[in-house]
């Protein structure tokens, strides 16, 4: 299996079976990335975003140095990307309505549970909205998309401890919005 540097030097060079395998590997990724800027109710979005960042990435690549990973490369265009879009559609509504609490599956028992838990994440999610743009970003990228301190940090474009403190002020600022409103914070 050929790394990333290998594939890309081949894409360079014209061959689209590399590039082919190129997008294989980092469209799930890329996705994900986008769909945790942009919220799970915007997926069509997401989707574009990252046909867009695919897009991007064909005409680009022979400007692409190899001074970055490449995985960095994709991501931070996919990161900005969806941050743009984000900006563009902020006041626009989500595609699915409350509705949707009401058909979701839990493994919590009980509805009053299930409706307290719907009730928290609502909270927390508008909280959340309510945060920097890169705090919400930090707060996605670690939490959601599992990406480690290193590589948020180099998807932010900040260094290490700056990304730290970004999840930790953002961690303290949810705390306090949610003891405001009521709920305890474990």
């Amino acid at each position: 299996m050929e790394n990333d540097s290998q594939l890309v030097a081949r894409a360079q060079s014209g061959d689209q079976q590399a590039f082919a395998e190129l997008v294989n590997r980092y469209s799930a990724l890329v996705f994900r990335l986008a769909v945790s800027i942009l919220g799970r109710e915007f997926i069509p979005e997401a989707e574009d975003v990252a046909q867009e960042v695919f897009l991007k990435v064909h005409y680009a690549l022979e400007s692409f140095r190899g001074e970055a990973e490449f995985s960095s490369w994709i991501y931070r265009i996919a990161f900005n990307q969806a941050v743009n879009l984000k900006a563009r559609v902020r006041f626009r509504s989500p595609h699915a309505d409350d509705t949707v609490l009401d058909w979701a599956v839990s493994l919590e028992p009980g509805p009053h549970r299930q409706a307290e838990t719907a009730q928290r994440d609502q909270a927390l999610a508008g909280c959340i909205q309510t945060l920097p743009e890169v705090y919400q970003s930090a707060l996605r990228l670690y939490y959601w998309l599992g990406a480690g301190m290193d590589e948020v940090a180099a998807l932010l474009g900040v260094p290490e401890n700056t990304a730290k403190s970004y999840l930790h002020r953002a961690r303290q600022l949810l705390h306090g919005m949610l003891k405001e409103k009521g709920y305890a914070c474990d």
